[in-house]
């Protein structure tokens, strides 16, 4: 459970809880963990260097990235007791292994465990302010800082400079043809932020990435900070959660006002 910030964040006693309705699963990319209107019947958490995409596929046969959940967050029943059916499609995008929990398993640990609670009901508020910010950005800014966006996003989540993904993936979750994208990511190259090779984009420039994206990258990352008490290092990279170390309401608003 260390390899998974949400997880990890807990007390040892309360993680122990879990334990015992927790097993580790092997995810491939394209893995479907959920279509919209199935019953999500599990609470899943990415570990290191698994990534999954909460995406919305339009009749017109586009599909648009909503969320990104890696080693920092879960996917499912996070909040509700489960069982209840899904919105949209949950994709694995980065394979790797994860944690499943059943649904009625974490209620049962959420009644009992106020630590526990406080977590997912936090990370909940934060999967809703990255969808929000997403829907926000996707209406309002240019493609060029979407994209640095979603490689920004990408890059929180690994432990690596190199994010393993290919073009034709990248287009699809920014809604964008391949050969449009292609000419961004070529005037991204050509000024230093990243290098492409086959199935692969990497980061040269962080700062000056995050120059290029919008602001809502960084909104994000504050929303992160502010109520899962969020920690990145110096490269970007999301390093830790401290949901009870959080500020509680009253003082999260004040922040907010300040």
């Amino acid at each position: 459970m260390e390899r998974n910030l949400l997880l990890f964040s807990l007390p040892p006693g309360e993680r122990g809880r879990l334990a015992p309705h927790a097993e580790v699963v092997a995810l491939t990319r394209g893995d479907v963990l959920f279509e919209p209107g199935d019953d999500v019947t599990s609470v899943v958490f990415p570990l290191d260097g698994t990534v999954v995409t909460l995406v919305v596929s339009l009749e017109e046969g586009r599909t648009i990235e909503t969320a990104t959940v890696g080693r920092e967050g879960a996917l499912g029943g996070v909040v509700s007791e489960g069982f209840l059916p899904a919105f949209n499609r949950a994709v694995v995008q980065m394979g790797g292994t994860a944690v499943r929990v059943g649904a009625a398993e974490m209620q049962s640990v959420k009644r009992v465990s106020l630590p526990v609670r406080n977590a997912m009901v936090r990370y909940a508020d934060c999967l809703l302010a990255q969808v929000v910010q997403s829907v926000a950005c996707n209406a309002a800014h240019p493609i060029e800082r979407r994209c640095a966006r979603w490689l920004l996003t990408l890059h929180d989540r690994l432990d690596s400079d190199v994010l393993p993904v290919t073009q034709d993936l990248l287009a699809e979750m920014l809604g964008v043809r391949r050969t449009y994208l292609s000419g961004i990511l070529n005037r991204l190259h050509e000024r230093g932020l990243v290098e492409i090779a086959r199935a692969r984009i990497t980061v040269r420039d962080r700062r000056a990435l995050e120059a290029a994206s919008c602001e809502c990258h960084r909104r994000v990352q504050e929303h992160f900070s502010l109520v899962l008490g969020a920690t990145y290092a110096r490269d970007g990279t999301l390093v830790s959660l401290d949901p009870e170390g959080a500020p509680g309401p009253l003082l999260t608003r004040r922040a907010l006002l300040a």
